[in-house]
């Protein structure tokens, strides 16, 4: 081996890897899928179950399937009632959060003003309060003004949680915003409105997109708030909680799947659209 040169030497051996290293490379892996069954098992019982055909009030134990369920959605007239509310706040609470949300997450992220610290505070406030500390107190401003409870203050209760998500989400997105685009607008003689319509809106739109979906999810999920403010009107959340004493119908279960299956299709379209965009703002041959 002396006298060999450099290039006639034998390569050597490869460094075995540590015990560490392989145990690591398997228990990642691992722990994420059962952290990912974790979060996704409910949910499939819940769709599981939307097909069961229960003998009794209770659907709680496997007996059966059948398409019964879906083709009787509409059994119970307060089911839809309540779902249909759900809707209606969730909808408005969330074109209204999403756009006051927005406007305030630019003034946050672009302006200084007198204010900006404590409104960058304030904004994390209904955040972290607790919901039903919140609720409680929505309740006592309530009636202290002598505002009777209805679907419309739920609205303005959503709305107000709702904004600091939206606000959150926004600045988030507004992070890594590239200025210059804006200027050479500006310098190609666009104004402040065309600028905000033609390049800074598009550019800011998936996250507005993924700000109204949490803000719609947040809606037409909450509970504790919704109780408090809500008076005699009823949402899908309240009846579900009402009616679980005397037995949970499986047209329950059928609502939250399609209720689901709906997200699933949003976000499968936002993600599309960033896909898309990605695919868009690279750089083609022709182009370098």
């Amino acid at each position: 081996m002396a006298g060999l040169t450099r290039a006639e030497r034998p390569p050597a051996p490869a460094p075995r890897k540590a015990w560490t290293s392989r145990a690591g490379s398997w228990i990642l892996p691992i722990f994420t899928g059962l952290a990912v069954l974790y979060l996704f098992l409910p949910i499939a019982v819940m769709i599981a179950f939307g097909f069961n055909d229960p003998a009794g009030r209770f659907n709680f134990t496997w007996q059966g399937f059948t398409l019964h369920n879906y083709a009787t959605i509409f059994r119970f007239p307060q089911l839809t009632e309540a779902l249909i509310n759900s809707l209606i706040v969730a909808t408005i609470s969330t074109v209204v959060a999403t756009t006051l949300g927005t406007l305030i997450g630019l003034a946050l992220t672009r302006y200084d003003f007198r204010g900006r610290g404590p409104l960058n505070l304030l904004v994390f406030v209904p955040v972290a309060t607790p919901e039903i500390v919140l609720g409680a107190a929505l309740l006592a401003f309530y009636v202290s003004v002598g505002l009777a409870r209805g679907l419309s203050t739920v609205i303005i209760a959503h709305i107000m949680f709702n904004i600091s998500f939206v606000v959150i989400t926004i600045r988030a997105r507004l992070t890594g915003f590239d200025r210059r685009l804006e200027e050479a607008a500006m310098d190609l003689g666009a104004n402040e409105w065309a600028t905000f319509r033609k390049v800074t809106f598009p550019l800011i739109f998936p996250g507005v997109l993924a700000a109204a979906l949490l803000a719609f999810a947040l809606s037409i999920d909450d509970f504790v708030i919704t109780l408090f403010t809500a008076g005699q009107a009823t949402t899908f959340p309240l009846w579900v909680y009402g009616v679980s004493r005397f037995g949970v119908p499986p047209q329950v279960n059928v609502m939250g799947t399609i209720i689901f299956a709906i997200a699933l299709v949003f976000i499968g379209l936002q993600i599309w659209m960033q896909r898309r965009a990605i695919v868009s703002a690279a750089p083609t041959r022709t182009d370098r």
